[in-house]
C-alpha cells in the first residue's frame, strides 16, 4: 500500500465532516451565478466620505464539483486525524500555523497618530482610525473574527469601512466576508477578484482554494494606481505587476510617512513566492526596489509577516533576495537539479536569521528556483 493510501480514506472523512460542517457558508456557491457589483479604478483620485461611487453590475458564474468542495474547504482548526498528518497548507503549512496562532491574542501596536497594527490573525492587518470609520489593509482570518473586533472597537468604536485585500492568499482575505457583512466594501486588484472568484490550486501547499462567497469579493477594483482620501490621510494603493502574486498592491499612507507592503515583504523571514499565481524572484527583487524607493529612513514599513520594520530592514529583504537569487541561477545555469542546489547550500549566509518562520531554506530554494 502506498504512503498516500494510507491514510487518504481518514484524511477524506475529516474533510468531509469539515465540510458538511461549514456547509452554510458555501451555500451561495451552489447557486452557479451571483450578482455582484464592481467599481473599476485604473488610476484616479477617490474621496472616500460616502460610498456613492458609480457602479458597474456584472454577473459572476461559478462551477465547481462536489468532490472538490468536499475535498478543499479550509478547516478552523489543526486537528491530528491519523498517525500520520497530510502534508498540505493547513495540516503541515503555513496556513496550520496561522491557524495555531489565532488561538492566542491579538496583539495592537500603535505606529503613527492614528494608524496601527494588529498582529495575529494570520498577516498583519493596518488599522487607520478616523471619525467617519475605520480603512484596514489586509483582513485576516475568519476564525479570529471576535478577538479582531475586539481590538479595533478597543482602538475605537466606530465602523470599518474599507479593507484593502494586498493580494488574494488566505491568511489575508479569509476576513473580508464578516467584514463585508459588517458594512466594509472591498478594495483590491483585479487578478486579487479573479483569484478568489474561481477555485485557485498551489502546488506548494497541496490545497485548491474554493471561491470566496460573492459578498466577501472586492467591489472597487484598482489597477495600476488609485489615490483615497480618508480620515485626513492620502492614502496611495499601487500595483507594480507581478511581485509575491500577479495581484500585489501596496498602502502608502502618506501623511503617517507608513507603507504597508503585504508578502512583497517579509521582514527577518523567507518569503513565500506563488510562482502558480503570476509571483516570481525576479519580480519580487523588482518590488522591493520600487518600496525602497517609495520610503525613507522616517518610514514606517509594514510587512505581511514579521515585526513591524524600517527602510534598512527593507534593504537587507531586497539584498537577501537578490543573493540567494543570484547564487541559484549559477547554480541552475551550470545544468543541476533542484536537490543538487538545495544539497549545495545556496542560502547558507542567510539561513540563521531568515529560516525561523513558515518557510524553510529548503522551501526558499525551490521556490527561487522554479521562479528562474
Amino acid at each position: 500500500m502506498t504512503h498516500w493510501a494510507k491514510w487518504r480514506p481518514r484524511r477524506l472523512a475529516f474533510e468531509k465532516r469539515v465540510y458538511q460542517a461549514r456547509l452554510s457558508q458555501y451555500a451561495v456557491l451552489r447557486r452557479g451565478i451571483e450578482m455582484n457589483t464592481i467599481t473599476k479604478h485604473p488610476k484616479k483620485e477617490i474621496t472616500l466620505h460616502t460610498r456613492s461611487f458609480s457602479k458597474v453590475v456584472v454577473a459572476i458564474g461559478m462551477i465547481f464539483s462536489a468532490s472538490l468542495a468536499v475535498s478543499q474547504v479550509p478547516p478552523t482548526s489543526v486537528v491530528q486525524t491519523s498517525d500520520v498528518m497530510p502534508k498540505d497548507y493547513f495540516h503541515t503549512g503555513a496556513g496550520a500555523h496561522y491557524l495555531r496562532r489565532a488561538e492566542g491574542d491579538i496583539v495592537t501596536q500603535t505606529l503613527r497618530g492614528n494608524i496601527s497594527v494588529l498582529i495575529g490573525s494570520g498577516a498583519n492587518i493596518v488599522v487607520l482610525s478616523g471619525d467617519q470609520g475605520k480603512f484596514l489593509v489586509d483582513a485576516g482570518i475568519s476564525i479570529s473574527e471576535a478577538k479582531v473586533k475586539t481590538a479595533l472597537h478597543e482602538i475605537a468604536p466606530t465602523p470599518v469601512t474599507y479593507v484593502v485585500n494586498t493580494h488574494w492568499h488566505w491568511d489575508h482575505t479569509d476576513g473580508n466576508g464578516w467584514l463585508h457583512d459588517s458594512g466594509a466594501t472591498i478594495i483590491a486588484h483585479k487578478n486579487t477578484l479573479k483569484h478568489l472568484s474561481e477555485p485557485t490550486h498551489v502546488d506548494d501547499w497541496n490545497w485548491t482554494m474554493l471561491p470566496v462567497r460573492v459578498g466577501a469579493r472586492p467591489t472597487i477594483l484598482v489597477n495600476d494606481s488609485t489615490t483615497f482620501i480618508f480620515a485626513g490621510d492620502t492614502i496611495h494603493v499601487d500595483h507594480y505587476g507581478p511581485g509575491h502574486t500577479d495581484g500585489d498592491v501596496s498602502v502608502y499612507f502618506e501623511k503617517a510617512d507608513v507603507l504597508a507592503l503585504g508578502d512583497t515583504f517579509w521582514n527577518g523571514n523567507y518569503p513565500f513566492i506563488d510562482n502558480q499565481d503570476g509571483g516570481n524572484i525576479n519580480d519580487a527583487i523588482k518590488w522591493a526596489d520600487k518600496a525602497i524607493e517609495r520610503t525613507t529612513d522616517k518610514t514606517i514599513v509594514v510587512p505581511g509577516h514579521g515585526p513591524v520594520g524600517t527602510r534598512s530592514d527593507l534593504i537587507e529583504f531586497r539584498n537577501m533576495l537578490a543573493t540567494v537569487r543570484d547564487n541559484v541561477r549559477a547554480l541552475k545555469q551550470q545544468g543541476k537539479s533542484l536537490d543538487e542546489v538545495i544539497a549545495a547550500k545556496p542560502s547558507a549566509a542567510f539561513d540563521e536569521k531568515w529560516r525561523s518562520f513558515v518557510i524553510d531554506p529548503a522551501h526558499f530554494i525551490g521556490l527561487v528556483y522554479a521562479g528562474l
